[in-house]
């Protein structure tokens, strides 16, 4: 279990541990400790937070925990947690810790097979300044006297940096070894288990019934469909709806994949004509998402009443959406839209998830293992609004069209070159602006593109690629030349922040 204390880097910590091969679920602070006791986990991992221990109105939990029997293992604030409940002392440090820090390292089987001396992520204004009785520290750095400290009696371990970050060098192993030294986990956790198991458990679940899901040709809910279509057939529908907003040939794509591959009923609903209708001389940004939204939900639904039968309803909902949707006193961090409610009106028999339980990166090796092809299980995120958050100003056909083609090329020309898979993001933005040009003997006056790319670990924070110059040549060149209508091509340099990924 990993108890969420409010860290940024609570779903990562879970990703970590299955990457070991063990699963793990997320759990609030607020959870009981007797749902601990009945779940029988084989360890427990406290997560880090931006508050203070020693602030009473900060999130704590009861000391018995620590009590159970379980391994447990506190990161950064879960780290001063520990030392604050065994009646250590946690204080302001005198020099607050970010970043890259040299960590040295004593014996411990936490720290098995790693050097003395290493490279960690800090991220600390607190330290524990005294570790409680029957703790030894571990592990310190110039400025944290203990960076790491162990009750090797009762199992329990903590370390005040990030081991689930990329930038602690030695950080996987290290939760390699509280999960295997420690915690003695097997490594069970694989995903072709996990699609034998959900198989079975939908059929017995949907029986004769039948199925209805949204599919938006997105990884979530395409893997979704997939995994319903092998354990129930032609029982499921799957309803597209085609916007007019989505990438060059997106539309027919999704249909061919999932017709000539998957054994279910496709519709898919035309009705770009309608969206373009709703949205003809609107510029305002949220007021364009709102329209979006909106129509989107209502063409929907009029298709799911023609098609339902009082069957089950299901979703592409994955793991994160169901933490950052709320759960119990957790907050809300946003709703998801593969978690809204129905309309009062339509009935189901209830709602499948198959994919709650699943990272974003799980879903994918299960989209793959399920013969999903490439170009869709690794799709890159894609707004909601569709191509209707790059055009700023007015959405007309006309710019969708000129959007379209631009964008095709930046993706033919990066799949041509091999470099689309060193970038998490990448894509062309067609601003309300145009700018003077020659070409051959005349001038012209037409459209400028914005190429935005973007390389993350988990798109809180982003940087720009650094495409090489010769590949946004060949871009440029091929974008001015093959597309009517634009001659001029720009590349965005900016971070995230100060700026988002996407620029409406």
């Amino acid at each position: 279990m990993v108890l969420d204390f409010g860290g940024q880097y609570n779903q990562l910590i879970a990703r970590r541990v299955r990457d070991n091969r063990v699963y793990a679920e997320i759990l609030p602070y607020t959870t009981d400790l007797d749902t601990i006791r009945k779940n029988k986990y084989k360890g427990i991992i406290f997560t880090g937070g931006p508050n203070s221990v020693f602030d009473m109105s900060s999130p704590h939990y009861s000391r018995e925990i620590l009590d159970l029997g379980i391994p447990v293992l506190g990161i950064c604030y879960g780290c001063q947690l520990i030392a604050w409940m065994e009646n250590g002392v946690v204080s302001t440090a005198p020099v607050s810790e970010y970043g890259k820090i040299e960590l040295t390292v004593g014996k411990s089987a936490l720290f098995d097979n790693i050097p003395e001396k290493s490279i960690v992520w800090m991220s600390h204004t607190d330290y524990i300044s005294s570790a409680p009785e029957g703790y030894e520290v571990i592990a310190t750095t110039p400025d944290c006297p203990c960076a790491a400290m162990q009750n090797t009696k009762k199992n329990i371990y903590a370390v005040q940096f990030h081991p689930e970050v990329t930038h602690s060098q030695y950080g996987e192993q290290i939760l390699y070894n509280f999960l295997y030294n420690i915690c003695g986990c097997k490594g069970e956790w694989v995903m072709d288990s996990f699609i034998d198991s959900t198989v079975e458990k939908l059929r017995n679940q949907i029986g004769d019934k039948n199925v209805i899901l949204g599919l938006s040709g997105g990884v979530d809910s395409s893997v979704a469909a997939a995994l319903l279509s092998k354990a129930v057939g032609k029982q499921l529908t799957c309803v597209f709806v085609d916007q007019g907003l989505m990438r060059k040939n997106e539309g027919d794509f999704v249909e061919k994949t999932f017709t000539s591959l998957f054994d279910m009923n496709f519709v898919r609903v035309n009705c770009g004509d309608i969206f373009l209708e709703k949205l003809k001389g609107v510029t305002d940004p949220e007021q364009k998402r709102k329209i979006i939204g909106t129509e989107f939900f209502n063409v929907f639904w009029n298709e799911i009443r023609k098609q339902n039968d009082k069957g089950y309803f299901a979703q592409g909902t994955i793991y994160p959406d169901c933490i950052e949707s709320g759960k119990g006193d957790a907050d809300v961090i946003k709703t998801h839209h593969n978690r809204v409610k129905t309309p009062e009106d339509v009935e189901f028999l209830g709602i499948i998830e198959p994919l709650a339980d699943l990272f974003k990166d799980e879903v994918r090796k299960v989209g793959e293992k399920l013969g999903i092809p490439r170009e869709l299980v690794w799709r890159q995120p894609f707004p909601g609004p569709g191509l209707g958050v790059r055009i700023i100003g007015e959405i007309t056909k006309e710019k969708i069209e000129l959007l379209q083609n631009a964008d095709f090329v930046l993706r033919d020309e990066m799949a041509r070159n091999g470099y689309e898979r060193n970038m998490s993001q990448f894509f062309c933005v067609l601003p309300d602006v145009k700018t003077v040009g020659v070409m051959g003997d005349h001038r012209t006056y037409d459209n400028l593109i914005i190429i935005r790319a973007v390389t993350t670990d988990d798109f809180m924070t982003a940087d720009w690629a650094r495409i090489p110059y010769d590949i946004l040549a060949k871009v440029s060149n091929r974008i001015t030349n093959e597309v009517k209508g634009i001659n001029r091509v720009v590349y965005d340099i900016t971070s995230k922040p100060p700026a988002t990924v996407e620029y409406e």
